[in-house]
């Protein structure tokens, strides 16, 4: 057998093994790597499994443009009943040293950022994610309004190994 065909078919199964437990997945770009405090990055969730459990991940894709080893982040979940679950978050983006923490080639890394753990969508509808950012100067009460290096703002919902 050529060797060549062998490895493909290695990759692909090795590709549509990583795949099973991801359930969702959508990036919103913001406006030339700029992340404007009023743009609310919206996810909307339908058709969700009820049963199984999953974790959440909020993913970042951001470039050298950045300025910042933190990034604050406020988010929203609203359940088909109308409740809201309000979170503020801070992750850490890079080590004192100026290195980025998450993944990446070139100009671009990408941070895959734990949010919920364990969460189970118990009743069926429509799930609705909101983020924004919640960036401020040192010092400062005003929140930056456009904070650059921000390319990309997404969600991820993998399925639970049980």
């Amino acid at each position: 057998m050529d060797s060549r065909f062998f490895i493909i078919i290695i990759l692909l199964l090795l590709l549509a093994g990583c795949t099973d437990a991801l359930v969702y997945s959508e990036y919103k770009a913001t406006s030339n790597g700029v992340w404007d405090r009023d743009d609310v990055k919206k996810f909307e969730l339908s058709s969700l499994d009820t049963i199984h459990s999953h974790d959440i991940y909020i993913m970042v894709r951001n470039d050298n443009n950045f300025p910042f080893r933190n990034l604050f982040l406020i988010a929203d979940i609203q359940t088909p009943d109308d409740q809201i679950i309000r979170d503020t978050l801070e992750y850490e983006m890079a080590l004192p040293d100026g290195r980025w923490l998450g993944k990446g080639y070139g100009s671009i890394i990408e941070n895959k950022l734990w949010y919920k753990e364990n969460i189970v969508f118990s009743s069926p509808g429509v799930y609705t994610i909101e983020l924004v950012h919640a960036m401020r100067q040192n010092g400062q009460a005003e929140g930056i309004n456009n904070l650059k290096g921000i390319t990309d703002v997404g969600i991820e919902i993998e399925r639970r190994e049980e």
